[in-house]
């Protein structure tokens, strides 16, 4: 069975910095986790749940903004639904295709857009954390990303 991973990344002083999620699967203690962390830039989380579906928040201020790379994982997932029911978004129902939600333009104005963003999430040849890789290297802490997945394994 495959694990979680997941990581909060913010950026001061010029660079940026991250560090392990401890817990993956709670939504309110994501949210906690991202108040706690952010600086003037904001901090983002980035969870990949077993080799299944990708979640990332960001909280910059007072917004708080999230997606989820396939939103019928809420069928089955605890974490999915519960960011459903935070996104008020309509909850999936057997029969619909994979499809990301809530908030895809998240980064754009740190470099990864929303078309960008699908695109990686869409590859089928990445497993979630191998597209957390390539999102934190387009957002520059792909190498603090690294370090913590080796330090996971």
């Amino acid at each position: 069975m495959a694990v979680d991973f997941g990581l909060i990344g913010w950026h001061e002083d010029g660079r940026w910095t991250a560090s392990g999620l401890v817990e993956t699967r709670d939504i309110g203690l994501l949210i906690d986790s991202l108040k706690a962390q952010q600086t003037n830039g904001g901090a983002i989380a980035m969870i990949a749940i077993e080799d299944e579906f990708v979640i990332i928040a960001r909280v910059l201020g007072d917004q708080m903004r999230m997606m989820i790379s396939d939103v019928t994982y809420a069928l089955d997932y605890d974490v999915a639904s519960d960011l459903v029911e935070v996104l008020d978004l309509d909850f999936p129902e057997e029969e619909d295709e994979p499809a990301p939600a809530g908030d895809l333009d998240l980064l754009s104005d740190l470099g990864v857009g929303e078309m960008e963003l699908l695109t990686i999430l869409d590859d089928p040849e990445l497993y979630p954390d191998e597209a957390l890789e390539a999102i934190a290297n387009r957002l520059g802490f792909g190498d603090q990303l690294n370090k913590l997945a080796e330090f996971n394994n």
